[in-house]
């Protein structure tokens, strides 16, 4: 619960690099700042705002951005969940040359990664954290040199829509397969739950199971996994975690807050 500064801030504060802070980028004080460095270019990851059109313009090669999709597929603030949950088989990393548009600038690479069927928010972050930034710097290099801006096709474009917290209750109406992809797609943020004895649990890991009944009926209780019913075929939740505790395989959660064949889970 304390104000800690970034693994960006920390090394450029260790390598003795000015780090600035700016609440916005609307300010025409902080736009001055920027102007003052006379950068040849602006690199922009992870960040949740738009660009004004006059900061866009200061850098000489204007300002690329690290956008974790094979842009125009993805355009928004949660390119790797949505992907997971919409069960695409690849994504990847575009360096986009930036607009005032979200995610509307051209195109000057884009590096295609696999999506695994195990894959989860993290792991597929952690990838796509290396490729982009290898991805810049290729770019980076190439920039003096000229390169390509293609066009984004609109017609082809998505929308991944920030995450929200009323999204991660699991609906057992819903297919298995898709209450599965969702399992990976929040996981670890904002982590799929369901409601048992008026207890929020939240579900980190998950598979399919090829069984039916009601949804949301407990089919059966083993050291693998609780396998519940869903619209179309079953869920077997693996590795759960209650209020105030940590992420247990169902072997050991079990143990302290039971749950048996016959139960009916419910949405929060």
């Amino acid at each position: 619960m304390q104000l800690t500064a970034s693994p960006v801030k920390q090394l450029a504060v260790e390598n003795g690099i000015s780090v600035m802070q700016p609440v916005s980028l609307k300010d025409q004080a902080t736009q001055e700042l920027i102007k003052q460095l006379n950068a040849d270019v602006m690199v922009v990851a992870a960040y949740g705002l738009l660009l004004p059109k006059a900061v866009l313009e200061l850098p000489h090669y204007g300002c690329l951005n690290i956008h974790a999709s094979l842009l125009p597929r993805w355009r928004g603030a949660a390119p790797i969940q949505r992907a997971l949950q919409s069960g695409d088989s690849e994504t990847g990393i575009t360096i986009m040359q930036m607009d005032v548009g979200l995610d509307t600038g051209a195109m000057l690479l884009r590096s295609s990664c696999p999506i695994t069927e195990v894959e989860n928010a993290q792991t597929l972050h952690d990838k796509l954290a290396e490729l982009g930034a290898s991805s810049i710097l290729e770019v980076l290099h190439r920039l003096p040199l000229g390169i390509e801006a293609i066009e984004q096709d609109n017609d082809l474009a998505s929308y991944a829509a920030k995450l929200q917290k009323n999204e991660a209750p699991i609906d057992w109406h819903n297919d298995a397969s898709a209450i599965e992809r969702t399992i990976r797609a929040f996981n670890p943020y904002p982590l799929s739950n369901f409601k048992h004895e008026h207890i929020v649990i939240k579900v980190w890991q998950a598979s399919v199971q090829y069984k039916q009944g009601s949804p949301g009926e407990v089919l059966q209780v083993d050291k693998q996994g609780i396998t519940v019913a869903c619209g179309k075929d079953a869920i077997r939740l693996e590795a759960l975690q209650k209020p105030g505790g940590k992420a247990q395989p169902v072997a050991q959660f079990i143990q302290a807050c039971p749950i048996k064949v016959g139960d009916v889970l419910r949405v929060e």
